[in-house]
């Protein structure tokens, strides 16, 4: 039997927070907000990950993000006639995020493994995948994205719906956010957690039997599997 080995984007692969806080941030000194990138991005991820709970097609990951941000300018009292300039500009700006320093290296090594294919399972929409720098680096049919599988993290869903897209082959998911890692888990798919600054296990849910610091680990640990 295959391995498909699915990457989770925007925590396991991608410095997400260090990527869009240097764009907020680039963004409140032009403004002269009296706030830094950091705290912006803090509100606008917090929106984010609540309404993707809550979201449900034909809703987009750009829908999301848009009302996230929304809230966070009125949360934070920004410009809120701004919001749709401010969203073109970050998800422009994805292109740029950085990848953490052992994602290319690890990943590179787990697609050649034998009788292995490397994907994304990601909350986002095609073309947002399709600027990031780790898209380079997975099989392009695998993008499993909750455009393609409708249905967004951490819902079983989108789980279930992985697991049909892998068939007949296996599915094992590489995640670093605590609801991430639950999700897939009490979906019934093998997990390794990658380890990430950050991220936390979600202390409510079951505990990852396999858990490595450097992506370096991933080939030892998928033959153990």
């Amino acid at each position: 039997m295959r391995v498909i080995v699915s990457f989770d984007l925007f925590s396991a692969m991608t410095d997400s927070r260090s990527g869009a806080s240097a764009l907020f941030g680039e963004i409140a000194r032009e403004r002269g907000w009296d706030v830094d990138g950091e705290t912006v991005y803090d509100a606008w991820d917090g929106h984010n990950k609540a309404l993707q709970r809550e979201a449900r097609p034909p809703t987009t990951f750009h829908d999301v993000s848009r009302e996230a941000l929304a809230r966070c300018h009125r949360d934070l009292g920004l410009d809120e006639d701004l919001v749709d300039a401010d969203l073109e500009r970050l998800e422009a700006s994805v292109a740029d995020w950085p990848l953490w320093p052992d994602i290319e290296a690890g990943v590179r090594a787990v697609a050649a493994l034998p009788s292995t294919r490397v994907g994304l399972l990601s909350n986002v929409d095609d073309a947002l995948a399709r600027r990031t720098r780790a898209h380079a680096l997975v099989d392009p049919d695998l993008v499993l994205s909750s455009q393609r599988l409708g249905a967004f993290k951490p819902s079983p869903q989108i789980y279930a719906a992985a697991v049909r897209a892998a068939a007949p082959d296996r599915l094992v998911h590489v995640a670093a956010s605590g609801r991430d890692v639950r999700g897939a888990l009490e979906a019934g798919i093998a997990v390794v957690r990658l380890v990430r600054p950050g991220h936390a296990v979600d202390a409510a849910g079951p505990r990852p039997p396999l858990e490595i610091e450097d992506a370096a680990d991933l080939p030892a640990v998928l033959d153990g599997l």
